[in-house]
């Protein structure tokens, strides 16, 4: 064979693979180009006006780390980033311990597809209101002469009502266990369907127990659902406001609290230091659940 014919054959070859990837950078373009002008650059202007020096009546693009320094060393703010860790946590915990169950329910005992969307849609269903609405409907539950209340009176279980139901940390973990644990039972339920029920089937015939069967088949195979179901959990109630604020009646604080505070003070660098530490925090909380299993893989 000769050269030029290797040449003309080399050349032929390469053409699609140009073409192809000449494709792949039009259609990757229009989401860099979103990306970069809707959350990379927002995010390092964020970072830039942190530095900014911030005076009563208004703030200047003189560079200075007065605002983090006042961040770091302030009990209260210290306080606030520690209180949304915990209730992350508190809350994560809960949605797992709430959901993990109900969709083991939905996605292994329920074997009709339809009563399974059903259920599925009856998780859904409070989402179709407002959020707002969601929220303070926990008030005339958690009250001291809310329903918990009344009905634990009524059947002899306390003989006063709990106050510490309503405005108090408590019930902003009540009601953001509420409102997120359907994004914990979405993706576990959906990794609940792909179980291959000829396993479960085939272990059970070799003697194997529930619960060793649930520790050594479905939790492996389910846990790329709980970290999906935790990574959703966990942007959301670290990014929280709104519910800390109305069933804890102010008491109390997030880091989301402060950005709303600062924010309507006019004390735009301030904010920008604690939406900072919330992005590096949200940042380090989805790597470490990364890293718990290979999503690429799994999915």
């Amino acid at each position: 064979m000769s050269v030029s014919a290797t040449t003309s054959e080399t050349e032929v070859m390469t053409d699609p693979v140009r073409k192809s990837s000449k494709k792949s950078v039009w259609l990757i373009t229009p989401g860099v180009i979103w990306m970069t002008l809707f959350l990379v650059a927002p995010m390092l202007m964020m970072v830039y006006v942190s530095f900014w020096t911030q005076t009563t009546f208004k703030i200047t693009p003189d560079l200075t780390t007065k605002s983090w320094v006042t961040f770091f060393t302030s009990e209260t703010y210290l306080n606030s980033l520690w209180t949304t860790i915990r209730i992350w946590l508190i809350v994560l915990a809960a949605t797992l311990i709430v959901g993990y169950p109900a969709a083991l329910f939905v996605g292994l005992f329920v074997k009709n597809k339809t009563l399974q969307t059903a259920l599925l849609v009856l998780c859904v269903i409070p989402f179709w209101t407002s959020f707002l609405i969601r929220v303070l409907a926990w008030r005339p539950m958690l009250g001291k002469e809310g329903a918990i209340n009344l009905i634990l009176m009524k059947l002899h279980i306390i003989q006063q009502p709990i106050e510490v139901l309503l405005f108090s940390e408590l019930s902003v973990v009540i009601g953001m266990t509420q409102i997120y644990c359907v994004f914990m039972v979405g993706p576990i339920a959906f990794m609940m369907g792909r179980v291959d029920q000829s396993i479960i089937e085939a272990a059970q015939d070799l003697g194997a127990g529930f619960w060793r069967i649930f520790r050594t088949i479905i939790l492996p195979l389910t846990m790329p659902g709980v970290v999906v179901g935790a990574i959703f959990v966990s942007v959301m109630v670290l990014g929280e406001f709104a519910t800390a604020a109305a069933l804890s009646g102010r008491k109390v604080n997030l880091l989301g609290n402060i950005i709303v505070t600062q924010v309507g003070s006019l004390k735009w660098a301030f904010a920008a230091v604690v939406g900072v530490v919330l992005t590096v925090l949200m940042g380090i909380v989805v790597a470490g659940l990364l890293r718990v299993v290979d999503l690429k893989k799994e999915l």
